[in-house]
């Protein structure tokens, strides 16, 4: 049985994805098998949570092929919480896209698509070796290329195309660090790397090399600086469904990746690595904030805020700390949460009014209050005012420089935080709070005949703020947990013992 419990993430999306291409000419089986995927992935990845937070670290090896020679999964309170936020964040995209999405996207794979990429998000988080991690990035990149290319329209193809070629990139310097690691070291299983990478026959030059080959390809993933401008030119183009998925999850797939392998395997040179995350932290943050407080377009600004909120999650590596890597997790979680919140939102938003752009917005706070409030519990919790979840983590982080002396970082996240509070500012102020601009009276005559079916949109966008509003107001127990995952990643040796069997 818990053996089924790290697999059935997997299974789940991938049995869902195939029995909807039975379904291809029916949309509504699509989405009931869709949805029921949805269902069955929560469970499961609660469930595996409970399992590990009762029983720790659980391992598997497909086919039962031995460590380190078989395809291991492994399953830890950090990978079990970044499929949870992943399952939920589906469930909310999938209720979305029902009314959200066009029927001509949703009738050409879009819901098989959308469970293989949650296929792909799971086996990155569970996956126990370098080949296999290098695998499911792929598939990652392959769904969503797709996804952002689905409806063929120009900037849609701009987009996807920008995405990808630097993608491609990132996938050259993933397989050369693969590369160099298995040359020097023999093995690609984790486990086995963060035993050999201690011993006298490890070549630290070369592991030095292989880590920045990993550092700018999941760098590129994660979109920190100075390599995130291919994230504000793609995100903002394919439909909001397919923006608050892959921008709620991916990038964060990417931190993931960096954390657990320079917690675990990267570990020999931190006097060269600290340092370097604490100057990418710092830029990641900076220059994210400033690209959003310079645009005027809701999902435009959103997109330059993944940029900017990374650079937190860049920032708990920094410090290096238990207390600052369990930031680090909840900031994670909280950010996945939020972000997809805000991105449903604005698509909640452009539903009814019929564009993006905050010039041409106004007046939702009278014709849609229901939203404003959902709206501004999101934007307060991205902004991390207390006693919402963004506070958490930014106090985490915080507390954690201070109790290292790493005051530079600290003042510059506070002052961070004071632009995010700008950037929020703004989109209340334009969209929600100022008189609406005259319009086309027949554009207001269209949008009033989707308001029946905007109705229906607040449905995930309620689903997440009561998430949103669970792990801040009630945050204990999800800063414990995301305490003891901090233990787990910073001693690998309850890591390597669950794999090798020691």
């Amino acid at each position: 049985m818990n053996h089924l419990l790290i697999m059935l993430p997997i299974l789940i999306p991938l049995y869902g994805a195939i029995l909807s291409l039975f379904f291809w000419r029916s949309v509504r089986a699509q989405q009931f098998v869709g949805i029921m995927a949805q269902v069955c992935l929560l469970i499961a990845s609660f469930m595996l949570l409970f399992d590990i937070n009762e029983n720790g670290i659980r391992t598997t090896q497909v086919g039962s092929w031995p460590a380190p020679y078989g395809i291991t999964l492994v399953a830890d309170l950090f990978s079990a919480m970044i499929v949870i936020s992943g399952s939920i964040t589906g469930m909310a995209v999938y209720l979305f896209s029902i009314k959200g999405l066009d029927k001509a996207r949703q009738t050409f794979g879009y819901y098989p698509v959308l469970l293989v990429l949650q296929l792909g998000v799971s086996g990155a988080c569970l996956t126990g070796d370098l080949f296999n991690l290098f695998v499911w990035f792929e598939v990652l990149l392959i769904c969503c290329f797709v996804l952002i290319a689905l409806g063929g329209t120009k900037p849609q193809l701009e987009g996807a195309i920008k995405y990808v070629t630097i993608n491609f990139l990132a996938t050259n310097f993933l397989l050369a660090g693969i590369g160099v690691v298995y040359g020097t070291l023999g093995s690609l299983n984790l486990a086995e790397l963060a035993v050999l990478v201690r011993t006298p026959a490890a070549h630290p030059a070369l592991i030095n090399m292989a880590g920045m080959f990993f550092l700018i390809a999941f760098g590129i993933k994660a979109a920190i600086f100075p390599l995130f401008f291919w994230l504000p030119a793609s995100y903002h183009t394919p439909p909001i469904a397919i923006s608050a998925f892959i921008a709620g999850i991916i990038t964060k797939v990417g931190m993931y990746a960096l954390i657990r392998l320079f917690t675990l395997i990267f570990v020999t040179d931190q006097d060269l690595t600290i340092p370097l995350f604490t100057v990418l932290a710092g830029f990641t943050m900076v220059l994210g904030v400033l690209g959003a407080a310079s645009q005027n377009d809701f999902r435009k600004i959103l997109s330059f805020h993944i940029v900017s909120q990374i650079g937190y999650m860049l920032m708990g590596l920094a410090l290096f700390t238990p207390l600052a890597i369990a930031g680090s997790i909840y900031f994670i979680i909280h950010n996945i949460l939020v972000k997809t919140n805000l991105f449903l939102i604005s698509g909640v938003v452009a539903h009814r009014h019929g564009t993006f752009a905050l010039k041409k917005l106004g007046g939702v706070y009278l014709q849609q209050p229901l939203l404003s409030v959902l709206f501004f519990i999101s934007a307060f919790s991205l902004a991390g005012i207390p006693p919402f979840s963004g506070f958490w983590g930014k106090f985490m982080l915080a507390k954690a420089g201070f109790e290292i002396d790493s005051f530079v970082i600290v003042l510059v996240s506070l002052a961070v935080s004071l632009m995010t509070i700008f950037s929020m500012t703004k989109i209340w102020n334009e969209v929600f709070w100022k008189k609406k601009p005259e319009s086309d009276p027949l554009l207001e005559v269209m949008t009033e005949q989707k308001q029946h079916h905007n109705r229906l949109l607040y449905l995930p966008v309620v689903i997440m703020t009561v998430f949103i509003l669970f792990i801040g107001l009630y945050a204990e127990p999800v800063v414990a947990m995301a305490q003891l995952a901090a233990e787990q990643l910073l001693n690998s040796e309850l890591y390597i013992n669950a794999v090798l069997k020691r």
